[in-house]
């Protein structure tokens, strides 16, 4: 795929640039509680205006139901975007409607706007290709080249990742060039011993990544929510914790898999549990109490890993020349279930491997409990997307930029 470096060579001076960005931040009201997918675009839209291009911004945030909804304008993000760049950022308030089309005429060179969320349209989500299309087409009528930077909607066939790349000269900017950089790095060139951490509410989630990484981990250690069905395929009594019970015949193949292909699967040997789950506005005490992954009570929730598993995980950590981690240990929102992700994190900054923390709540969790973000080789900006990129899928935004 082309990348903006050689946009930037040809020259882009009063262009119309569209990029299709990933500003699906996480929002309490209209106040920005994470701004690092707002932070990760920030090189290549500065570079296009720095050249005199007239940068065309665009995203999706949340899912509003392909009609406008003020829950899930791209206002805030628009203005965090303003000030991060140190320059007013116009704003439209429709996607392709007159005020887009004003907004972005009115455009001076070196100059940023940003439309609204790209889901108040029904278009961009569509599945019948025609109307996903004329959607593309009155996208493209805003700009004379595409810039695909959103690397968290890449797996996604949508109008403006998939189908306006088809209708202009193309490229890739520099988040998903280095996104793809790294992928690659835990694909084709993998330096091991190659450790994986997986955590996260349900293993669903997760099969298909674990049946690619039974054929090229070292080593996988199992954490949060999904962890409890692992334990039951184990035989272990898991109580009121987490449980899909439909993926058990599953997990008990993928169990022997990892014992016949030598890769070594690791499971929590305690937990932290309490009655119920926490609650997560107040942050109450919960008053956990740690018990034997293998002894877990009826009436009791597993709700992070515990202290043994901690160590167990971090030992198992340290002598990683790759590490991928995706997913939390436990409920790292709310203090008392937050030592399991912490551990895990801390493990990764004491590592003297590359090591990749994969997008969605991980990458969350590094910055809600004070991580330097410097200290990881790699935060993914999307989860969805690596997962999917690690299970050898296509992904329909990556092959749209494609020469």
């Amino acid at each position: 795929m082309k990348t903006i470096d050689e946009l930037l060579s040809e020259g882009v001076a009063g262009k119309r640039v569209f990029v299709r960005a990933d500003l699906n931040v996480p929002l309490d009201g209209t106040t920005i509680t994470d701004d690092g997918r707002i932070r990760a675009v920030l090189p290549t839209v500065k570079a296009l205006a720095e050249a005199g291009a007239r940068v065309v911004v665009a995203s999706h945030l949340g899912r509003p139901k392909g009609a406008p909804d003020p829950l899930f304008s791209l206002a805030p993000a628009a203005a965090r975007l303003g000030e991060l760049l140190g320059a007013d950022v116009a704003f439209a308030t429709d996607t392709v409607g007159e005020s887009a089309e004003a907004t972005v005429a009115g455009l001076a060179d070196g100059r940023v706007a940003v439309i609204e969320n790209l889901r108040f349209n029904a278009g961009e989500t569509s599945k019948d290709d025609a109307e996903r299309g004329a959607f593309a087409d009155r996208l493209a009528a805003l700009a004379d080249v595409y810039v695909g930077d959103g690397f968290g909607a890449v797996h996604r066939k949508h109008a403006s990742v998939y189908d306006l790349p088809a209708r202009l000269p193309h490229y890739a900017g520099y988040l998903i060039a280095n996104e793809v950089g790294v992928l690659r790095k835990l694909t084709d060139d993998v330096k091991r011993p190659y450790v994986v951490a997986l955590g996260g509410a349900k293993v669903s989630d997760k099969l298909a990544v674990i049946d690619q990484l039974l054929g090229k981990a070292d080593r996988i250690l199992i954490g949060g929510g999904m962890a409890y069905t692992f334990l039951k395929a184990k035989g272990h009594e898991v109580g009121k914790s987490l449980l899909q019970e439909d993926q058990v015949p599953a997990v008990q193949e993928y169990i022997e898999r990892a014992e016949k292909t030598g890769v070594e699967l690791v499971l929590p040997v305690d937990a932290l549990v309490a009655p119920e789950f926490p609650d997560l506005k107040t942050k109450a005490p919960a008053n956990p109490t740690t018990v034997a992954a293998d002894a877990i009570p009826a009436d009791q929730e597993g709700l992070d890993i515990g202290p043994e598993t901690r160590k167990l995980y971090a030992s198992k950590l340290a002598d990683a020349a790759t590490v991928f981690w995706n997913g939390p240990m436990g409920v790292f929102e709310h203090p008392d279930y937050a030592e399991g992700t912490k551990a895990v994190a801390q493990a990764l900054v004491d590592s003297k491997g590359f090591t990749v923390v994969g997008g969605g709540d991980s990458a969350a969790a590094v910055r809600t409990l004070g991580f330097d973000e410097t200290a990881f080789g790699h935060i993914s900006t999307g989860g969805g997307a690596s997962l999917e990129y690690l299970e050898g899928k296509t992904l329909p935004g990556l092959a749209a930029l494609e020469d």
